[in-house]
């Protein structure tokens, strides 16, 4: 999309965000707490693709939190849904031109590793792309890498000032690695046990698009999981979404205190 923006996006563009946050599932209170909020449904905004995902809102929230002018997606779109890649990172794209330089994300996550618990919040420090895909194959968009670097893919000066709010919070916090899932089918047992081996400490369906998007635009990328379940064949439940739009409800002010810490740090 090229500027000047459609209308509905101009009064977004018109408060200058500079911080991104996308809500995965069962985390959609925080945006509950932007002030002077102005909120426009997936479905007004040219280009953009519907969430069908449960407990996804769909739709972008964009006001004032901690200070800071924020760009929050009240869910987002996957892969598993069956839209194409370039729809799934089309809002991170989007972001980039209405000015956002540091993209916050989030997700539930299935624990893989065992000394996790349902309700830890996880800063990603890695992932892995078992996706069989990825969102840059195709022509190369407007001002983007066509090979960029994912050294550090979650930017490490991030990943302390996170470090610190979690501190400041007396907040325990898990690190590690994020393994993402084409889904819509959970993991097999044998899945999580490889997944291990490869030295992923958490599962999902989602982010890793959207982070490599990001990278290739040269934003900066927080990411933080909540444990909402622990992975196949770590305990003898069976997993059900339900179960995990719980856990998410139960880690929301949490979740919601430690994003709010760490934008009071984050340069607008």
């Amino acid at each position: 999309m090229e500027k000047p923006f459609p209308q509905i996006l101009q009064a977004i563009a018109d408060q200058k965000p500079t911080i991104g946050l996308i809500l995965g599932s069962g985390l959609n209170s925080i945006a509950d707490r932007i002030n002077q909020a102005l909120t426009i449904p997936y479905s007004d905004i040219p280009g953009f693709k519907v969430s069908t995902a449960p407990g996804h809102r769909g739709q972008l929230i964009c006001g004032q939190l901690a200070g800071q002018s924020i760009l929050a997606m009240q869910g987002r779109l996957h892969y598993y849904e069956g839209y194409d890649l370039t729809d799934v990172v089309y809002p991170i794209r989007l972001m980039h031109q209405l000015g956002i330089k540091t993209l916050i994300v989030s997700n539930a996550a299935g624990g893989i590793n065992e000394r996790f618990s349902v309700g830890d919040l996880m800063l990603i420090t890695d992932h892995i792309n078992f996706t069989g895909n990825n969102a840059l194959i195709g022509p190369v968009a407007e001002g983007e890498l066509r090979f960029p670097d994912m050294t550090y893919a979650y930017a490490p000066i991030l990943q302390d000032k996170v470090r610190q709010a979690a501190d400041r919070l007396k907040m325990p916090l898990q690190e590690g690695v994020y393994v993402a899932t084409s889904g819509p089918s959970y993991e097999t047992p044998a899945e999580i046990r490889a997944f291990r081996i490869w030295g992923g400490d958490a599962v999902g369906m989602s982010t890793i698009h959207e982070v490599t998007a990001a990278n290739a635009l040269q934003m900066q990328v927080i990411g933080i999981s909540c444990i909402a379940n622990m992975a196949a064949g770590i305990l003898p439940d069976r997993l059900t979404e339900e179960d995990v739009l719980r856990a998410g409800k139960a880690v929301e002010e949490k979740f919601s205190n430690l994003i709010i810490e760490t934008i009071k740090d984050l340069e607008g």
